[in-house]
């Protein structure tokens, strides 16, 4: 036990989510308890991951998850384990709503120069109905930059998943790909804007789009008799999405390949993505869970060969070096284990005290002055 790597969880807890500053203190050696010297609170070595709240094994909730981000079926985890149905579909939600912070929180450290970016929909089975799955992809770097669900194919859904690439990306120039949904373009144009600094204090301040935004589009004719696409360039010019696609290493002609390799991806690993399959997704929070965790396995777990680099021993032998979606990005330094994924511990927001008028207590105000370097 360290208590020097742990922090308190409290929100209220003028040392929260903060490391090594001497607070934190062990409680109980047999429970594996840590308590806050702070606001006196005790909390549990597994408060903040995964694993709070387990009763089983921690190894067969590992392999029960992994299994799950591999593209095993519920009915033949159950069957091999002999768990309850419902255990397993509690374990995914867990597992999923780690991963969903994991992913927030690596996502909102630094900005990106993505250089190129897809984005495609999936159109998911459920009982009662439809769904539909939004993701984007980073080509440079093979990196999930997250995804949005929705009972609707419309501005909304792709509102919500170009607010995640927006969040990230700095205004340099950017190659933007999608399919023929006119609705891309104008939810595009109205994101990748910044405010322009005004001097009177009054009025709604302008909005400046960004500078070498290029949006392309891939339209598929299909027919009984022949297959065609169709290339355009919605905005930016042929110069520059040419010199976009060199730098990025996403081909020589306009393409969405990349993003329907992912989704080719998931769809091998979650049933109900499945097309022309019985498998349907039974509630509508499955899908978002199943997501997050396909989505933080491929980042951080899985090896992307695409993304290996050549080590030279001589000049004539070499040796190839694995990344993952995550190390190529700058995230992490090595490939993560599920296990290591599931109880990664996502620090919560800085405290701040709450204002009130008039002048605050001494100890309040030393507190605060304390916490907040």
């Amino acid at each position: 036990m360290d208590p020097q790597a742990q922090f308190c969880h409290k929100s209220d807890c003028p040392a929260v989510g903060q490391t090594g500053q001497g607070n934190i203190t062990i409680h109980s050696r047999k429970e594996r308890r840590y308590r806050c010297k702070t606001c006196g609170r005790t909390f549990t070595e597994r408060k903040g991951t995964a694993l709070e709240g387990l009763k089983k094994e921690v190894a067969l909730f590992t392999i029960v998850i992994t299994l799950l981000a591999h593209g095993c079926p519920i009915p033949a985890i159950v069957a091999a384990y002999e768990l309850d149905v419902r255990t397993v579909r509690a374990w995914l939600q867990k597992a999923g709503a780690q991963c969903e912070k994991v992913h927030r929180h690596f996502l909102g450290q630094q900005l990106l120069d993505l250089i190129h970016v897809q984005v495609d929909e999936l159109k998911v089975k459920l009982q009662g109905g439809w769904l539909w799955l939004a993701s984007a992809i980073c080509v440079p770097t093979r990196l999930w930059l997250g995804g949005a669900v929705s009972t609707r194919r419309d501005g909304q859904l792709l509102s919500a998943v170009v607010a995640q690439i927006r969040s990230v990306a700095l205004c340099r120039p950017l190659l933007l790909a999608v399919d023929g949904l006119k609705t891309y373009v104008e939810v595009f144009r109205r994101a990748f804007r910044s405010k322009l600094p005004r001097h009177r204090r009054r009025g709604r301040s302008r909005l400046i789009a960004w500078a070498g935004i290029v949006i392309v589009q891939v339209i598929k004719h299909r027919s009984a008799e022949h297959f065609h696409l169709e290339r355009r360039i919605v905005q930016g010019s042929e110069t520059d999405c040419q010199a976009l696609l060199q730098a990025s290493g996403g081909g020589k002609l306009i393409n969405t390949a990349f993003i329907e390799r992912l989704n080719a991806t998931f769809r091998q690993c979650l049933g109900h993505l499945v097309r022309r399959s019985r498998h349907q997704a039974r509630k509508p929070d499955t899908l978002p869970a199943g997501m997050y965790l396909l989505g933080c396995v491929y980042n951080f777990c899985r090896f992307h060969q695409s993304l290996r680099l050549p080590l030279w021993i001589t000049e004539r032998r070499r040796k190839w070096v694995p990344r993952t979606p995550a190390i190529a990005t700058g995230w992490t330094d090595h490939r993560w284990e599920v296990l290591e994924l599931l109880t990664f511990k996502v620090p919560p927001p800085r405290w701040r005290p709450d204002y009130k008028p008039g002048r605050p207590p001494k100890a309040l105000a030393k507190l605060a002055t304390e916490w907040a370097t």
